[in-house]
């Protein structure tokens, strides 16, 4: 598949789900929308997978808990190595080890290779485990023959894969995989990629194998400077592994530490001088922008200049909204999410900020609905 022209990474994320749903190679859990997309055949793509010499050689494989890689996972385990999976938005730490009960036939192996299973017959791997892993396998949403792979957007296989670097998990040449339907290979432009996002060696689809033999630069660790304060409240293993690279010396500086984060309901974490938003705009949700990169407000003056975006799917979410933003270039200071009303307000600095971003985000869509995006009602009665 080819992408559209000046597309940004979000484009190419609704071109994939939006063609694996038209044409019915989606499987379940449907819509793939916002998803790493399960597709018909998974299975008999993974079957590429422990014919891999990398496979072979590899004693701890982690793989993610993602759908399509079902089978990549129970072949770990039937071949009685050691599978690692992360934990779900790695909340109560980085791995979780399948422990299949003793004497376990093949359908309770493929039973331990199911999200349920992973919940069920799973145990937390602590940091000072010492764990190696051997071979990585990743989701992904596109994949180029190059290597380059674009996830769901929020970030979280770039992260645990530096996480495994900081740790000493993993190093320079351990190889990582992806499991994808043939539509999912596409080319992608490299301006899109960032000095964070993770790059795969193998690619296995229902008919080929492709050996990217990919040359750029895997992440050698955690990139502090992109790490929001509200992503290290989410993720209590990045405060330990910040303390551990701050006492060996390292640069653990976070994202715009310097500024105040919006914190829960409309109070901020500013200083009691800070100013409070204008009576007549919004006030901000305690979702604020950006897992990865959080949302966040000077201690200045609030924005002057609040967008309306209406229209939003009532399926959507507000992880959905800030991610396409992002995309955009459009990223607002902070954001309010009305779900029941299907709207959002965007928070900017000044007016021209604001016009920017309303030309920026000029036939945006969020599934299958194109969203109405304007000023604010009482801006545009000023």
């Amino acid at each position: 598949m080819e992408p559209r022209a000046g597309v940004s990474k979000q484009d190419i994320r609704e071109q994939i789900w939006d063609y694996m749903e038209s044409q019915n190679v989606a499987d379940f859990p449907r819509p793939v929308h916002h998803r790493i997309p399960n597709f018909k055949g998974a299975s008999h793509a993974a079957e590429h997978f422990p014919r891999l010499q990398a496979f072979k050689m590899a004693r701890t494989i982690k793989v993610n808990p993602d759908a399509p890689q079902k089978s990549a996972r129970f072949f770990v385990l039937n071949s009685k190595k050691t599978l690692l999976v992360p934990t779900p938005r790695l909340r109560t730490g980085l791995f979780n080890k399948i422990t299949p009960p003793p004497g376990a036939t093949k359908d309770i192996l493929r039973k331990c290779a199911t999200s349920q299973g992973v919940r069920s017959y799973s145990a937390p791997i602590g940091l000072d485990s010492r764990v190696h892993v051997d071979l990585v396998v990743v989701g992904s949403v596109a994949v180029s023959e190059k290597g380059w792979r674009i996830g769901k957007g929020e970030g979280y296989a770039d992260l645990e894969y530096a996480m495994m670097v900081s740790m000493g998990a993993v190093s320079e040449g351990t190889p990582v995989v992806t499991i994808v339907h043939d539509c999912q290979v596409m080319d992608i432009p490299e301006v899109l990629l960032e000095d964070h996002d993770i790059t795969v060696d193998y690619i296995l689809t229902p008919t080929r194998v492709i050996t990217t033999g990919c040359e750029r630069p895997k992440p050698t660790g955690i990139t502090w400077s992109k790490i929001s304060h509200e992503m290290m409240e989410k993720i209590p293993i990045l405060r330990t592994l910040r303390d551990q690279e701050k006492q060996a010396g390292k640069d653990v500086t976070l994202q715009n530490e310097h500024w105040n984060l919006l914190e829960s309901g409309s109070q901020r974490a500013a200083p009691t001088s800070a100013v409070r938003p204008p009576q007549d705009t919004p006030q901000p949700e305690a979702d604020s922008m950006g897992a990865a990169r959080g949302c966040l407000q000077r201690e200045e003056a609030p924005p002057a200049a609040t967008v309306y975006v209406g229209n939003l799917p009532r399926d959507a979410r507000v992880s959905d909204l800030k991610r396409a933003l992002r995309d955009r270039g459009a990223a607002p200071l902070w954001l309010t999410w009305q779900a029941p009303q299907c709207r959002a307000f965007l928070h900017y600095q000044d007016p021209a900020s604001a016009q920017q971003a309303i030309s920026c985000l000029q036939g945006l869509r969020l599934g299958t609905d194109t969203l109405r995006v304007a000023l604010a009602r009482h801006q545009r009665d000023k």
